[in-house]
Parts: C-alpha cells; structure tokens; sequence
C-alpha cells in the first residue's frame, strides 16, 4: 500500500481507493463497531461482488485483524516500525515490546 493510500485511511479520504476496496473498508468499518451490524443493504452489495466462499475469507481476516489489535492493547504490543513512510525498504523488525507487569 502506497503512503498516499495509508494516510487517505487516516484521514478518512477514501477517494484514492476504488470501488470495491472501498466497499471492503465499510465492511470493516462494520465488523469492529459494537454490535457489529452488516446492513442488508451492505451485504446484498457485497455479494454483488465477492462470492459466498470470498466474502467468509474475507470476513474472517478482518476479524482476525480486529482479535489482534484488541489483544495487543491488552498486552501494550506496539509497533515493531517495519513501515517508514516513503522508504523503498523496509526497516529490520524487532520484537515487539510486550507488558512486563
């Protein structure tokens, strides 16, 4: 993913993305707010879309993605800085620092 595309998500301008990834960002969007609710309205345009099989592969890596990032907040894992914005390689990864008490 390029910079201009990571920092469109944060700052929610999602005008770089086409129409099916930004379809795929609202489902997301959906996934992690609590309750959880997919509209009708946003699973009949996902299934025009993605297949059965393609869309459960997808829901379940965004939830895995969701588990993970709540799961690290709880043990303060933070970013290991592989991604330095407009560096064409990556920085050598480390272990991520996790709480100690």
């Amino acid at each position: 993913m390029t910079d201009e595309r990571l920092r469109a998500v944060l700052g929610n301008d999602f005008s770089v993305f086409n129409d099916i990834e930004r379809l795929v960002i609202e489902l997301a969007d959906a996934m992690v707010t609590a309750p959880s609710n997919i509209s009708d309205d946003l699973y009949a345009r996902l299934r025009k879309e993605f297949s059965e099989q393609q869309l459960m592969q997808l829901s379940g890596q965004i939830a895995f993605e969701n588990y993970r990032a709540r799961w690290n907040r709880v043990f303060e894992v933070e970013s290991d800085h592989i991604y330095s914005p407009q560096s064409p390689v990556l920085a050598p990864g480390g272990a991520s620092p996790t709480r100690t008490s």
